[in-house]
């Protein structure tokens, strides 16, 4: 992404101020009748004299009402750029203060009404002293006891106002903290009683010292089950040994000790034994079935649920037992019931572990939210603590101010009244006088500016070039007329032009038109054998530059033949005093041979005036013949010169500008208007016209913003201009 260009457009000071040269008269005009009426007023005023008091800005040590910091009358700014002294300077000239003093002295205007306040405020002027906390009250009147008397009471009635706005202030704090007092206790209360529920919700005594219990309880219930596990292991060794030894598992072998402590167990049991050893024998003698066989078996199904029924009572009814288990030796027995006994440690233990690590689970639960229960209780007391501190300072601060409602609290106090002026103010015509000078000049400026605003003509010659952007071959300085050697002839609107040698000095207008046949000459590689010049609209000088370049390229050896194709306003005959009974218009109408029309001025320039004026030229300038005798022209002469007539309204410069080599346009500052400059260059170009290029004439050289002149000490505008070099650039 391309970064943003910012063009800043500089202020051109020297356009400004060859706008001021060129409209000096209409500036010095406005400012002289500014500044004449001006003066005039200030000389017509009456003398009027000034008052002054003192006073003195203080700050105050009533103690604090609000509690903020602030104290009662203490005259801090919300402005950082602003201080005390300025806003107690704006309640000087408020309207209350003024209002009770116009009432009081009951001041009057001149026609008798009561005074305004803001026809008071104009003649008061407050101002601090910088440096201090000084500020002076100073008023202007005709009457100096007047005077000093208002001042005096201005002053009075500020410190008036002051005393009271602080003694209100005082009162309106009171109020509005007796109407706090009622919330503030109650919101003490609430605090009080959150945090002694919480308290009882949550069992809390002191945290800190149930949270030290609660971390050595915790510690000494994983040491106890520690140990525990670590007998249980070793129990389940011994346990698992037994088994193997007395061949039985835990249960049967914890059954099996229980039925042998159950009563009638073992006689139970020898009789089943002796009852199945008799009906072995019997199935031996006799067959199944036989009575005896039958009563055996009987006796060994009664005596098998006999002991089922004991096995029942020690173990439940899924319990079974072999008889093998309830007939053991002394040694087997002893076994079982070591095993027995080992079982039932293995299952203290493990209901001992249980119950430790159910404990361990309740205190690391409580350990766990204490954090978060002392959180809670902090930001409750501190709550509680804001409250009653918030409480306190109010109850404070209702006592300090049934003490401030009493006093006489001011922050201003009078260091120096009014006293009655002696001598009027002079400054104040002075001022109007200075006043009146400063809105002359910028008047001045401004009609000046407004003025050239309005004059849409071109002024200089860097305009000219913005506007026209053809190659600048020559700066013909304007020369003031000399009466002596200047003439006019009747009935022309216009004066004659002037030719250099006899009607201007050779230097430096001289040295400007040899510039110009110069830079002609080194315009194009071949040279130029006709030039047509022309300008945008009358008065701008073609004929006499015309006449000018002429004598410029006969003085360097040249052959020039000027022709004056100007039918319609001719001039060239007037420049060189000669006849116009036959000239252009003859040779193309008439076909006069040009030897018998042609006059040599002065050495190597010959003159060919326009002749009879016809009623159409465009008509002959367009003509076969015209062009026939611009060839002939041309091979006769080095150069041929066509003074045509203006752009505007006319075709024929552009119809001599086709059969010549090219247009020189001549351009006049101060003469053609931007409208008319942008209709020529627009008709130039929409004719396909060659420009050469163009020639500033009558140019203001202490006007000019860029040095197009460079010579000695005196103003080539001047009548006498001495002889020194001259230099005209060129721009192209």
């Amino acid at each position: 992404m391309k970064e943003s260009e910012f063009h800043v457009e500089e202020i051109d000071f020297q356009k400004y101020l060859l706008v001021l040269q060129r409209r000096w008269m209409t500036a010095v005009g406005v400012f002289g009748v500014v500044f004449t009426l001006a003066l005039l007023y200030a000389l017509s005023t009456k003398p009027t004299y000034t008052a002054q008091a003192s006073l003195l800005i203080k700050t105050s040590r009533t103690s604090s009402l609000t509690g903020l910091g602030e104290d009662l009358g203490r005259l801090e700014s919300l402005v950082q750029d602003n201080s005390p002294v300025d806003t107690q300077a704006k309640i000087v000239t408020s309207v209350p203060v003024l209002q009770a003093t116009i009432t009081s002295l009951s001041l009057k205007n001149d026609e008798g009404e009561p005074l305004k306040v803001e026809d008071l405020q104009k003649k008061l002027k407050v101002e601090g002293v910088k440096g201090t906390d000084v500020l002076e009250v100073s008023y202007t009147h005709q009457d100096p006891q007047l005077a000093a008397k208002v001042i005096n009471k201005i002053v009075e009635e500020y410190t008036k106002q002051n005393i009271q706005a602080n003694r209100e202030e005082a009162i309106s704090a009171g109020k509005f903290m007796l109407q706090q007092l009622p919330k503030t206790e109650e919101a003490v209360q609430k605090a009080e009683l959150a945090l002694r529920r919480f308290k009882e919700r949550n069992k809390i005594i002191v945290l800190q010292e149930e949270a030290t219990a609660a971390v050595n309880t915790i510690s000494r219930l994983e040491d106890e089950i520690a140990q525990a596990q670590a007998q249980l292991v070793d129990v389940n060794a011994r346990l698992e040994k037994l088994q193997t030894q007395a061949r039985v598992n835990s249960q049967e072998a914890v059954s099996a000790v229980d039925l042998s402590q159950v009563p009638g167990t073992q006689k139970v049991l020898t009789e089943l034994q002796e009852a199945q050893s008799e009906l072995t024998v019997a199935r031996t003698r006799y067959q199944p079935g036989h009575p005896t066989v039958a009563n055996l078996e009987e006796k060994v199904s009664a005596l098998r649920s006999l002991l089922q029924q004991r096995v029942e009572q020690v173990g439940g009814n899924n319990q079974q037992i072999s008889t093998a288990n309830l007939q053991m030796g002394e040694v087997r027995q002893k076994l079982i019931e070591d095993l027995a006994n080992t079982d039932k440690e293995r299952v203290g233990l493990e209901r001992r572990i249980a119950e430790l690590t159910n404990t361990w689970s309740v205190y690391k639960q409580r350990a766990n939210i204490l954090p978060k229960l002392e959180q809670t209780q902090r930001e409750l007391e501190r709550k509680l603590k804001a409250a009653q501190t918030t409480y306190e300072t109010l109850l404070t601060r209702i006592q300090e101010i049934n003490v401030a409602e009493n006093q006489n609290v001011s922050n201003a106090r009078i260091i120096s009244p009014a006293l009655v002026p002696d001598e009027p103010s002079g400054t104040r015509k002075a001022l109007i006088a200075a006043g009146g000078g400063v809105l002359g000049i910028m008047l001045g400026i401004i009609a000046a500016l407004a003025v050239d605003l309005i004059d849409r003509s071109i002024k200089t010659v860097k305009e000219a070039r913005e506007l026209f952007q053809y190659t600048l071959l020559g700066v013909i300085p304007n020369v003031s007329r000399n009466t002596k050697n200047s003439y006019s002839v009747q009935g022309l609107d216009r004066p004659i032009p002037r030719v250099v040698g006899r009607d201007i000095p050779h230097f430096p207008v001289g040295d400007a038109y040899q510039m110009l046949q110069a830079n002609l000459k080194f315009l194009s590689y071949k040279q130029l054998k006709a030039i047509t010049v022309t300008s945008s609209i009358p008065k701008e000088g073609k004929s006499e530059v015309s006449a000018n370049l002429a004598v410029a390229m006969a003085q360097v050896e040249r052959r020039v033949l000027l022709v004056d194709a100007d039918m319609r306003h001719p001039i060239q005959h007037h420049i060189w005093q000669l006849s116009n009974n036959q000239g252009l218009s003859n040779i193309i109408v008439d076909q006069v041979p040009l030897e018998t029309i042609v006059h040599e001025v002065m050495p190597n320039l010959h003159v060919l005036t326009s002749g009879v004026m016809p009623p159409n030229p465009v008509a002959l300038l367009d003509s076969d013949r015209m062009a026939t005798l611009v060839a002939s022209f041309t091979q006769k002469y080095d150069c041929v010169i066509f003074d045509a007539p203006p752009l505007a309204g006319t075709a024929d410069a552009a119809v001599l500008g086709k059969l010549a080599d090219g247009i020189l346009l001549v351009v006049r500052p101060e003469v053609v208007d931007y409208a008319s400059a942008n209709a020529a260059k627009e008709f130039l170009t929409q004719s396909g016209q060659t420009v050469l290029g163009m020639v500033m004439n009558g140019v203001s050289v202490k006007r000019e913003p860029d040095s197009y002149f460079y010579y000695a000490k005196d103003s080539v505008e001047s009548t006498g201009v001495s002889r020194k070099s001259i230099l005209v650039r060129n721009h192209r």
